[in-house]
């Protein structure tokens, strides 16, 4: 800021005019006369002047020019060179600070102290204690500062024996043990201590009151604070706001009213800080935002930070025209206001409105500046907030750990690592957000050398022990599948918050140490909702849907209220499971909880119905209030998972109308769509449009929609032309793509050359063989079956089991192709018999060349009645009421014969039958499918 004020005042309007040389020589000697006397040599003053200006430049972090001052001056003092120590410290410059304290002669028991915390501020804790041990003299803000080193850097252990030791101690050091034990989660040590005290002032009560809001034990800081009033204890601004957080905590409306009385008999409620804080816990419960905007206008004295809390309570619940409103009766406009106004407008989207309020400032604050980059990168627009980067006039560490963090979450990876690089090597040190932010990068690309060096930088940085830091470093190594560093890190960690905890079990699910993040979760000595949201997606992304909903009900069990990315996950594993009754129940919750209209909630509902086959999806959509791409990609993805070809595209013309750019999930989606549906020609051009009109470059995901898309249509060698012409390396899927195409159309000779590719490519992929297997199986090559048979066994690689599940009396059915083992297996296989007999009066011919075993005709009937979606489909007939749907998922694609004896099924039932198999839905009624047998 300072910067900013000095070029302007360098930089005047127009040219000063300078006055008649007489004129100037006049007022010259008229102000050496009047001044004469203060420029006597006086030294004292000297230093005293010298000594403020050393102090100045530090704090502007001009250390350089504070040094140059230091060795111009004729005489020093005590403080001077504990000033300039000081200078040192404060920029880092640990060996500086050293050097000049060694050929220090005069130095006394402050510089000692300074200079021993400057070691302990860096994370240096044993050298500070060789130098406290080393000190001629202490006095108790030696001890104090020793003590503070120690818990500053976790190490409350050493800390409790260096006070063990004291002789004398003050309340000061009481507090400063307390306070370590509260930021360690220590509160059972906290707790003893503060019950030893011999005296406690305001201070010791609300350090305790705050470490149980740390803990999110408020109840018990509650309660703390009413033992402080029994004792006669009056409370103090701090200890309002301490425990006005901790009902911020229990959203207790009625214990908030009982602390705004009491705050009125006290005289704190007209103080601006504790009624900014009651402010605060009426903005945080959702139902209380009427309340929170009434108590505002009522409120005597309001400073910038209750009108920036208003107006940001408001933005960030949906009424950006209400937030705008009371920004306009803000008399004085301040800092935060106009970035909480701005950033509200970038939240809702509304970047353009944000970019001309922030234009509006002829000269900006850097927090302006600031808030706008973060505007830019909330919103993808990642060129536009690097090019505002680029033109700022002064940056601060938060600029930089705002651009760095932007780029890191926008796919910018590299270009966040560099950001840290320039920072370095400007001399500036990085700050926890930057080093976190770096650490996301890494993580993210899986540079494993470079985190490992930037966690060294943080070493030396003396930010090893910070735990955003720490959790941080868990995240990097977690996705780089380094899980003994990640362990390493936590296991030193001294303070251990609940992310901390939450970032392990993540990392550890991460590395598919399932078990682990279980055992980690249960050790857990305070959980939240991150904690359970971490570990129902831990269970989700390894696929065990059932396991994520017990934690679900437990979770509610608790008195736990999910959060979006609770709901987003839960309803991610109905999808996966089809579990439509359990996805509604969710649902109907989300809206309890005031989230149905959440867009990522939302976004979740639309795949898990399409996942379910249920046409809610499009409702959900048609209801919502406003749509991201991720909105319309669940959409499209949806049209093409169901086979809805048309819808799909003209969905994808009403996301072009609205404004809204494609990205490469986008295309995925709509080539998927336009293949499932044969429409070549629609694929084509939507495939040129993407680097023609959208810059964006084909990858093998786009290939293998084309390549599946040409296949499907009988065009096998131009799908292998477009192969050979990739710019990019094809990938197991894309070849994966061209040989079921081969299959399709029985093709053996390219499906031969193309099997053998990928038999190089991935070896234990059992897909490949049971797909050439297939090839030579339709052609009876059964010879060249028992080849590919021993290939397999040779290379260790056996055929995964087709399996099939439904969902009845919210009790999940599982079924495997040949099972023995369920217990209606009897009642299935005579209806499954029954209905053969019957099917085949009316026309349907079992296809046996989808057995892949040279055996009798009769044999191979037997084999196809066992496949897993018929025994499912003879168990839902059996155990749903007639002319009720059935919903079958399968985790492979569906034979042709289970195909066609399901269409021909649902004719002779008049049920409709709906199966998702590995690649699509097929939704079947009156003996037709809605694929049109194209698939």
């Amino acid at each position: 800021m300072a910067a900013v004020w000095g070029r302007a005042a360098c930089s005047p309007a127009s040219p000063p005019v300078s006055p008649p040389f007489s004129l100037h020589r006049d007022l010259c000697r008229l102000l050496h006369s009047l001044a004469a006397p203060f420029f006597e040599y006086n030294p004292g003053r000297d230093i005293s002047a010298h000594n403020s200006r050393i102090q100045e430049l530090s704090r502007l972090g001009r250390v350089e020019e504070a040094r140059r001052l230091f060795d111009e001056m004729p005489q020093r003092d005590t403080f001077s060179w504990n000033s300039m120590i000081s200078a040192y410290l404060r920029r880092g410059m640990v060996e500086e600070s050293r050097a000049l304290f060694d050929v220090f002669p005069g130095r006394n028991v402050w510089t000692w102290t300074i200079l021993m915390s400057g070691y302990a501020r860096v994370g240096h804790i044993d050298e500070a204690r060789r130098l406290f041990d080393a000190m001629p003299e202490r006095n108790a803000v030696s001890w104090n500062a020793m003590i503070s080193g120690y818990v500053q850097n976790g190490d409350i252990a050493s800390a409790r024996r260096l006070f063990e030791r004291m002789t004398e101690r003050n309340v000061i050091t009481w507090n400063s043990l307390i306070n370590g034990c509260c930021r360690a989660h220590l509160m059972a040590q906290a707790r003893e201590l503060f019950e030893r005290m011999p005296d406690r002032d305001l201070a010791s009560w609300t350090i305790m009151i705050s470490g149980y809001v740390q803990i999110e034990q408020f109840g018990e800081a509650c309660w703390m604070f009413l033992r402080m009033r029994h004792g006669g204890g009056v409370p103090d601004q701090p200890s309002f706001v301490a425990v006005l957080s901790a009902v911020m905590g229990l959203s207790d409306l009625k214990l908030l009213e009982s602390l705004r009385t009491l705050a009125i008999k006290a005289n704190f409620e007209g103080d601006v800080v504790v009624g900014t804080s009651i402010l605060n816990v009426y903005t945080r419960c959702n139902t209380a935002l009427d309340l929170a905007s009434h108590f505002f206008e009522g409120m005597p004295d309001r400073n910038e930070y209750s009108w920036s809390t208003m107006i940001s309570a408001l933005s960030q619940n949906g009424r950006l025209d209400d937030a705008i409103l009371v920004y306009n009766k803000d008399p004085q406009k301040s800092i935060p206001s106009r970035c909480a106004m701005l950033t509200g407008y970038a939240q809702h989207g509304k970047i353009h409105e944000a970019r001309q309020f922030f234009e509006q400032n002829p000269d900006p604050h850097v927090v302006y500046w600031n808030a706008m980059i973060a505007g830019f990168t909330q919103n993808r627009m990642i060129e536009e907030a690097m090019d505002l980067f680029d033109r700022m006039p002064v940056r601060n560490i938060i600029t930089w750990a705002a651009m760095i963090a932007g780029c890191a979450q926008n796919g910018k990876n590299r270009e966040a690592l560099e950001l840290l690089s320039e920072l370095h090597r400007l001399g500036m040190l990085p700050s926890y957000p930057c080093l976190t932010s770096a650490f996301f990068a890494c993580g993210n690309i899986g540079m494993l050398e470079m985190g490992r060096q930037i966690h060294t930088l943080a070493v030396k940085v003396g930010s090893q022990f910070n735990s955003y830091v720490c959790n941080g470093l868990i995240t990097m190594y977690a996705r780089c599948k380094n899980s003994d560093d990640l362990a390493q890190i936590f296991n030193r960690m001294s303070v251990r918050d609940t992310v901390s905890w939450n970032s392990l079990i993540a990392g550890l699910s991460q590395n598919d140490l399932l078990e682990d993040a279980r055992n980690a979760f249960e050790r857990m000595p305070h959980r939240d909702v991150v904690s359970w949201t971490a570990i129902i997606s831990a269970y989700v992304q390894a696929g065990q849907g059932n396991e994520a909903l017990r934690f679900f009900l437990r979770m509610l069990h608790e008195g736990m209220k999910p959060n979006p990315s609770t709901i987003t996950g839960l309803l991610s594993s109905c999808g996966a499971l089809g579990a439509t009754k359990l996805g509604c129940q969710v649902h109907c919750l989300a809206g309890k909880l005031g989230l149905e209209l959440n867009v990522f909630v939302c976004n979740a509902l639309i795949s898990m119905y399409f996942k379910c086959g249920c046409v809610d999806a499009f409702r959900v959509f048609d209801e919502m209030p406003e749509c991201d791409v991720i909105t319309w990609n669940a959409v499209l993805a949806g049209c093409a998972q169901h086979g809805f070809g048309r819808e799909a595209i003209e969905f994808f013309e009403q996301m072009k109308s609205e404004g809204v750019l494609p990205d490469q999930a986008t295309f995925v989606s709509v080539l998927c769509a336009c293949s499932h549906a044969g429409l070549v020609d629609e694929g084509w051009q939507y495939f040129n449009s993407m680097s023609r009109d959208y810059n964006l470059m084909p990858l093998n995901g786009h290939y293998a929609c084309m390549v599946d898309l040409l296949g499907r249509a009988g065009r096998l060698y131009e799908a292998e032309n477009l192969i050979d012409d990739m710019p990019i390396e094809p990938d197991s899927v894309v070849w994966g793509a061209l040989l079921s195409a081969c299959r399709i159309h029985q093709n053996v000779e390219l499906g031969r050359k193309v099997a053998e590719r990928l038999f190089q490519m991935e070896p234990e992929n059992s897909g490949n063989y049971v797909l050439l297997s297939n090839i030579y199986a339709s052609l009876c090559m059964w010879d060249e079956v028992g080849k590919v048979r021993k290939l397999m066994k040779d290379q260790g690689v056996s055929k995964e089991p087709g399996s099939s599940w439904m969902q009845v009396k919210n009790r999940l059915h599982s079924f495997v192709t040949g099972d023995i083992q369920h217990e209606q297996l009897e009642e299935i296989h005579a209806t499954l018999k029954e209905f053969y007999t019957k099917l085949k009066a009316t026309g349907y011919i079992p296809e046996t060349n989808y057995v892949l075993h040279d055996i009798e005709e009769e044999q191979k009937e037997n084999v196809l009645l066992h496949h897993s979606e018929k025994l499912a489909i003879a168990f839902g007939l059996l155990n749903t009421p007639n002319g009720t749907p059935i919903q079958i998922m399968k985790n492979l694609r569906i034979c042709g014969d289970c195909h066609n004896f399901i269409k021909f099924i649902s004719k002779e039932t008049g049920r409709e039958i709906d199966v998702r198999d590995g690649n699509r839905f097929h939704h079947f009624k009156d003996g037709t499918c809605s694929c049109g047998d194209y698939w």
